[in-house]
C-alpha cells in the first residue's frame, strides 16, 4: 500500500513535515516515518516476545499505530510538542474507530523523551533521530538502568541512524546489530534501518 492507501486504511492523518525550526535546539523536526520503510523493517525482524513498542518522538503517531494495527501489541508513544500530542490523540481516536477488535492498548504520552518513566513491559525503542546525542544517551541510560531492574530482551530500532547514535551504541555500548535493512531505492548510507538487541 502507499502512503495514502495506509492512511485511509487506518483512518489516521500523519502527513506532514514540520516547518520551521523547534524551539529547542537538542530536537529536531518532525518527519513521518515513511510506511514502505516500515513494511520493510518488519519483512526482516521479528518483534521479541510479549513486545510493547515505545516510539519516542511519535509525532503524530503514525509509527505506533502502524505496530498496534499489524501486530496487535501495546504500544506507547512519546511527544513534547503539544500540538503534535493532540493531533496523535485525535489520529487514535479515529483510528479505534475503525479498528475497535484489537484490544492490546494504545497510549500517547505528552512529554520530554528523558522523563518518560520506562516500564518493565516495554521492550522495544523506536528512534526516527527525534533528537542530539545528549539527549539519546539520557534516554539509553534509562533504559539500561530498566534492564537492571526488570531482566528482559531490550530491541533499539534506529529508523535513519544518525552517525553519533551508531558510534555511541557500537563502541560505547559495544552493541552488534541484530538486523540491518538497506531501503530499497535509497542511496544515501544513512537510509537504512538497524536494530539492536540487549539482553
Amino acid at each position: 500500500m502507499n502512503e495514502q492507501q495506509y492512511e485511509k486504511q487506518l483512518n489516521i492523518n500523519t502527513s506532514g513535515f514540520q516547518y520551521g525550526f523547534p524551539k529547542l535546539v537538542k530536537y529536531h523536526r518532525y518527519e513521518p516515518t515513511p510506511y514502505s520503510g516500515l513494511d520493510q523493517l518488519f519483512e526482516h525482524y521479528t518483534l521479541p516476545e510479549n513486545a510493547c513498542l515505545v516510539d519516542i518522538g511519535c509525532g503524530k503517531g503514525r509509527v505506533p499505530i502502524y505496530v498496534h494495527y499489524q501486530f496487535q501489541i501495546p504500544v506507547v508513544g512519546i511527544e513534547m510538542d503539544q500540538k503534535f500530542f493532540i493531533e496523535a490523540e485525535h489520529n487514535r481516536e479515529q483510528y479505534l474507530k475503525k479498528n475497535k477488535k484489537n484490544s492490546a492498548s494504545i497510549q500517547f504520552m505528552n512529554q520530554l523523551a528523558e522523563t518518560y518513566k520506562i516500564a518493565d513491559k516495554d521492550n522495544v525503542f523506536f528512534f526516527f533521530n527525534p533528537f542530539s546525542i545528549h539527549v539519546f544517551r539520557q534516554v539509553m541510560n534509562h533504559i539500561l538502568d530498566s534492564l537492571e531492574q526488570k531482566k528482559r530482551v531490550i530491541d533499539v530500532i534506529l529508523y535513519y541512524p544518525a552517525p553519533e547514535y551508531m558510534l555511541y551504541l557500537q563502541q560505547e555500548l559495544a552493541l552488534n546489530f541484530l538486523v540491518e535493512v538497506k531501503l530499497a531505492d535509497e542511496k544515501n548510507e544513512n537510509e537504512r534501518i538497524v536494530v539492536f538487541r540487549i539482553s
